[in-house]
């Protein structure tokens, strides 16, 4: 079943009416994506208490654990987006992710959870990459910007059904019951995944060839090389993941230790930042990039730019406060605005990169993200924590400096946008979206 007809108007032939609809449908899949991925993290502490784990081992658990299988199994997978029907793999990679996110609410020990926490990373590795392709071949390169930044608002509702509905579910039924809750939540949305049309590579780009050739693993890559804006596009989402996203994977545990609250409370306050404060946030993003998508692409690297270097004020300044109101208060000017940047950079990406290797493009940036979110983020946070703990006064207060540490890279992920602006125009000729 397809919905919406085509319109003579759309490029191409894309049915117009129906690529909101697709639109839709993808968010919700994302959403499901970040959903799963965060509640674990609203449960790291019963999750601690349970088995008797450190701050190392959790930072392995959460972040590790998903992140060396989501990235390896990324790029081929990324790869395969760009030669397979990218409807029915999102629906396989969805129902995997969420089988073994029930699989982790029903883990014994510790070893059992991390082979399920793997299971996860493998599923979600081949969600992304087809999502972002079919949406690239829905909507124009001017179009995109805004697309993208719709799209993005799954990171809020993602983020807020993982934290509220994680934090209550823990509290009123304990962690394993929240996790299994959060894959049953997969069947609506694989129901409507059914009715999405897998649409002709390149179909949105007006110079796009239909017989181009497919380019090979190596082909790819040497394009991505070349392309030193996308480079640097890649170095600043990777590194902004790093200092944004990589932050509040702790931030429940912060708020519980440093300042006093509960599983729930912390889970509650967290998970209104993402979702009420970020979704704000992602709709006032979209009215931006509707006004950026009149303006010369340089535009698009400017607002992220400046939008990362003014969040890491707060972002580190949150973690160093005493004070609980002030720290709510910080953390609501930074938890809110750490995934805007999503949009403009997906747009950027799938710009400055040919229709044929758009999902491996899309692979190659999830490998650099989750390794900075998922893998180094949580651990080497993890050993900070760990490191400082006995050296200091009060060992409690140990993850509020290495948080406040981290938070600093956020300056550096903001060269690289500016870095981008340089060779923009002649990168986007390249890639066909001048």
């Amino acid at each position: 079943m397809t919905i919406g007809t085509t319109d003579q108007t759309a490029p191409h032939g894309v049915a117009r009416n129906s690529r909101y609809w697709v639109l839709f449908v993808m968010t919700m899949v994302y959403a499901l994506n970040i959903a799963d991925r965060f509640v674990l993290s609203t449960l790291i502490e019963p999750i601690k208490a349970e088995f008797a784990l450190s701050d190392s081992a959790v930072g392995f658990l959460t972040g590790v654990a998903l992140a060396l299988f989501y990235t390896t199994a990324g790029l081929p997978l990324g790869a395969l987006a760009d030669r397979v029907n990218r409807r029915n793999m999102i629906a396989w990679a969805l129902a995997i992710w969420s089988m073994f996110t029930a699989f982790c609410g029903m883990a014994g020990n510790f070893w059992q959870l991390l082979l399920a926490r793997i299971g996860v990373g493998v599923g979600e590795a081949g969600g992304t990459p087809p999502s972002h392709s079919i949406l690239a071949d829905y909507f124009r390169p001017s179009e995109r910007g805004v697309a993208m930044s719709i799209y993005a608002i799954g990171v809020s509702i993602g983020s807020a059904m993982g934290g509220i509905g994680g934090g209550l579910l823990a509290e009123h039924y304990g962690w394993r019951v929240g996790l299994i809750a959060f894959a049953a939540a997969s069947l609506p949305v694989l129901i409507l995944l059914w009715t999405v049309r897998e649409p002709r590579r390149g179909a949105s780009d007006a110079h796009a060839d239909a017989q181009e050739a497919q380019p090979s693993f190596r082909e790819s890559l040497a394009f991505i090389r070349s392309q030193k804006s996308l480079v640097h596009v890649l170095a600043g989402a990777t590194i902004a993941t790093f200092s944004g996203g990589g932050l509040v994977w702790w931030t429940p545990a912060f708020l519980g230790r440093s300042h006093g609250m509960s599983v729930g409370e912390a889970g509650l306050d967290v998970g209104l930042m993402n979702g009420v404060g970020g979704g704000i946030a992602m709709v006032l993003a979209v009215f931006v990039m509707l006004r950026l998508a009149r303006m010369e692409a340089k535009w698009h690297c400017q607002f992220v730019a400046w939008l990362t270097l003014l969040i890491s004020i707060p972002g580190v300044a949150a973690h160093m406060v005493s004070d609980r109101a002030t720290a709510i208060l910080l953390l609501w000017l930074f938890i809110p605005f750490i995934n805007v940047m999503i949009g403009p950079s997906l747009a950027l990406i799938q710009n400055l990169t040919r229709p044929g290797m758009r999902g491996f493009t899309v692979a190659v940036l999830l490998f650099t993200a989750n390794i900075a979110n998922l893998a180094l983020a949580p651990q080497l946070i993890g050993f900070a924590s760990d490191l400082l703990a006995p050296r200091i006064e009060d060992p409690a207060q140990s993850l509020r400096y290495a948080l406040a540490f981290a938070g600093l890279t956020g300056l550096w992920a903001a060269y690289h946008f500016w870095a981008a602006i340089r060779t923009l125009p002649q990168d986007l000729a390249r890639a066909g979206s001048a």
